[in-house]
């Protein structure tokens, strides 16, 4: 009988290592399918995923984005909801666009309980690899409704070409 259930947490023991793993597999998936849409906000100062502080708000948020080159330049589109344009910050540097900011909390009342509070808030930073070189000095953005909007003219010489093998 002992040997019987000590078999069985054994066996248990194991089928929760394989659910966390295939979790932590669909995890990985998501985050690559969606090209990092879903952005991990981090509170000021927060140095690891584990702290206690984290499960006051969420800390993943939606921040979805396209990326379209047109004949002339390489544009990005982000939705930024509940952000002005002076919550982000767009650099560019080695190919690489980022857009970076902070999403912070304003309450009109105190002494409320919320309910359900899905919306993240902190500091947050999306990475985009961009397709061809750009020239970053002649970049523009703009922001309007929540959408920020960047638009790199696409650096000369870059025309792809086929080549016959022979």
């Amino acid at each position: 009988m002992l040997n019987t259930l000590k078999q069985t947490g054994v066996q248990i023991g194991r089928d929760i290592n394989q659910a966390w793993d295939r979790l932590a597999e669909g995890w990985r998936q998501l985050l690559s399918r969606s090209s990092h849409a879903l952005t991990e906000f981090r509170q000021p100062g927060e140095l690891r995923a584990s702290d206690q502080a984290r499960d006051a708000f969420p800390s993943w948020g939606l921040l979805a984005g396209e990326l379209e080159e047109t004949a002339r330049d390489v544009v990005l589109r982000l939705e930024l909801p509940g952000l002005d344009r002076s919550d982000c910050a767009v650099t560019i540097e080695d190919n690489v666009l980022r857009v970076s900011g902070e999403k912070r909390l304003e309450r009109d009342t105190d002494g409320s309980t919320y309910h359900v509070m899905e919306r993240a808030y902190g500091a947050f930073e999306r990475v985009f690899a961009l397709p061809r070189n750009v020239l970053p000095e002649q970049a523009q953005a703009s922001f309007r409704n929540g959408v920020l909007t960047v638009r790199l003219p696409k650096a000369g010489g870059e025309r792809s070409r086929l080549i016959k093998v022979s």
